[in-house]
């Protein structure tokens, strides 16, 4: 038999299985040419009985030559004999042997010039009941790679490029879950003054920071160990096979990296980390998550900021509880800010010139109906770390002016000073909040006054400069209270428009001493910014005439008089005329 131009006759064996002729032949190449993906018509047996002009257009036939009657099965467990080959050549024969009625695999192909590796999506359809199978060869690599990326991206930081959040803890679970349960540890670390560096100097050099960081904890870390970052400042390192000794050995190095200076937009920069570390012992029976620990580590981690910052701190079930009992008591004290459960007390300011009780600090208090008495001390941080200063603080403000009113209506007029924190600044609501508390009460602006801290007003002097300012213009004066207690630019400080400055009660202590000419100093500077000064904490009597010589305008303390109920205040300022002998000692 002959054939025209072009055509190609099949083998025998197709022919007579399929009744085909040369002319037939030639129909079925045309077909496989016409086809866009590389394909290949297999035999029963698995031999190549035709290749499309597509093989060899996409370079497959220099990876897996295609000769008359080669095994397509051997060629791909030649190319790379992993799962996916072996399961394509099983389905192959499945498929042949009419077990099956499709066959799709993915697979891999190295490139034999080291180029980067290929993947296909392979297809396979038998055509006839002998069992001859149509193989096509789709190439997805880009689509792979796309997806591989976009899977890579997902479980690591686009900054630093170490797991993120997510894959950290698909690490930490699958140490977890190692048979016979090696010991693991989870360091957690924080940048102390990360914030300063982010406000001062900008993101960008925050960032920097950042990079600078993940290079330092990847040098001074294990082989084993596994850096990621949380978010922010926070970096969390997997210590695969170790005890909490080893951990804390860790961690001290992960620490000593910080003493070099970072160099950030060209100046360096001394920080420090504080560091929790959670350990679990190797063949621990107890059932722990990924979660747990890192949970753990965190709390270990401000346990060691609240001790100072730039500590270690390991885990211990009393910081769980102490925690706990925090979250408890912060519950109940948002119950009683919104059911009248606190109560203010209120301590006298004297004018020490002539002895007069001008003024009030309003201070809080919480009597517990069922733990009794709870101290500012132990629910004021609370209320920090649970989001509950400003409502607590607008409670105050609202209480202390309905009282300052009551007293005025009574014969009995003040100024009352209520204790901002630097939260509120930072909120913006500061100056909307007294005037609510001040409409609220009818109360007339210049009988309150807001206390911020020093160290709170040197956070941020430009926003308290701001807020202060715009508290004067309605009349409201604002103190700088603990003067003296932290280290606060002083050029800072003065250019907000302060009436008083508070003497902290450390100097105050000591003022017969060096202290006295700490507190000539502050007095010095009052005067001269047109301000006055208030001495608090005058325990005694040779106190308050100390801080009368060093030239103070006003004193507040124990010897003045105790923070009182508002009706016993009322009472006592009644008793006293408003006027204290100060000459009695």
């Amino acid at each position: 038999m002959t054939t025209t131009p072009g055509e190609r006759e099949l083998p025998l064996d197709v022919r007579r299985s399929t009744g085909s002729s040369g002319r037939d032949a030639a129909l079925v190449e045309a077909v496989l040419d016409a086809l866009a993906s590389p394909t290949v018509l297999l035999d029963p047996a698995g031999r190549v009985v035709l290749a499309n002009s597509a093989w060899t257009a996409a370079g497959v036939e220099r990876q897996a030559p295609i000769l008359p009657g080669a095994d397509y099965h051997a060629l791909a467990l030649a190319l790379r004999d992993d799962e996916d080959a072996r399961r394509l050549v099983r389905e192959l024969r499945e498929l042949a042997d009419g077990e099956r009625t499709e066959v799709s695999v993915d697979r891999s192909v190295p490139d034999p010039t080291g180029a980067a590796t290929s993947w296909f999506h392979v297809q396979g359809s038998r055509i006839d009941q002998v069992g001859h199978v149509v193989v096509t060869h789709v190439d997805i690599t880009a689509r792979v790679l796309a997806e591989k990326a976009s899977a890579w991206q997902a479980r690591h930081d686009s900054l630093t490029e170490l797991p993120n959040r997510t894959h950290l803890h698909e690490l930490i679970d699958a140490e977890l879950r190692r048979p016979g349960r090696p010991a693991v540890a989870v360091l957690f670390l924080d940048v102390d003054g990360f914030k300063d560096v982010n406000d001062s100097l900008g993101h960008e050099v925050g960032d920097e920071l950042l990079r600078q960081l993940a290079g330092r904890l990847l040098a001074v870390t294990r082989g084993q160990d596994t850096v990621g970052r949380l978010g922010g400042d926070e970096f969390v390192v997997l210590s695969r096979d170790c005890e909490a000794d080893g951990a804390e050995l860790l961690a001290q190095r992960c620490q000593a990296t910080f003493e070099q200076p970072f160099d950030l937009g060209g100046r360096t920069h001394r920080l420090s980390a504080s560091i929790g570390i959670a350990a679990v012992p190797a063949g621990s029976p107890a059932e722990v998550r990924s979660t747990d620990l890192v949970r753990d580590a965190d709390l270990a981690m401000y346990a060691a900021k609240a001790a100072g910052r730039n500590r270690v701190r390991v885990f211990s079930p009393e910081l769980r509880d102490s925690v706990q009992r925090k979250v408890q008591l912060a519950s109940e004290l948002r119950d009683a800010i919104a059911d009248g459960g606190l109560t203010l007390h209120y301590q006298p300011v004297v004018e020490v010139a002539t002895g007069r009780v001008t003024g009030v600090e309003a201070l809080v208090r919480w009597q517990h109906p069922e733990r009794g008495w709870i101290g500012p001390c132990e629910f004021v941080p609370v209320a920090e770390q649970h989001d509950l200063v400003i409502p607590l603080t607008r409670w105050v403000l609202g209480e202390a002016c309905r009282q300052t009113a009551a007293w005025r209506d009574d014969g009995v007029p003040v100024v009352t000073g209520v204790n901002i924190s630097a939260v509120h600044l930072v909120t913006g609501t500061l100056v909307d909040d007294v005037l609510t508390a001040l409409q609220g009460a009818g109360l007339d602006p210049r009988q309150l006054v807001v206390e911020l801290t020093e160290t709170s007003a040197a956070e941020d002097p430009a926003r308290a400069a701001q807020q202060f300012r715009r508290l004067r213009e309605l009349g409201v004066e604002s103190w700088i209270d603990d003067f003296g207690s932290g280290f606060s630019s002083l050029g800072r400080l003065v250019a907000i428009p302060a009436g008083v400055l508070k003497i902290d009660r450390s100097l105050v202590t000591g003022a017969d001493g060096p202290a006295g000419a700490a507190i000539a100093a502050v007095v010095g500077l009052a005067q001269g910014c047109g301000m006055r000064s208030l001495a608090e904490g005058v325990e005694t009597a040779g106190q308050l005439r100390r801080v009368v010589d060093l030239g103070c305008s006003y004193a507040q303390g124990f010897h003045l008089g105790r923070p009182m109920p508002a009706e016993e205040f009322l009472g006592w300022m009644r008793a006293n005329g408003g006027r204290l002998d100060l000459s009695a000692g």
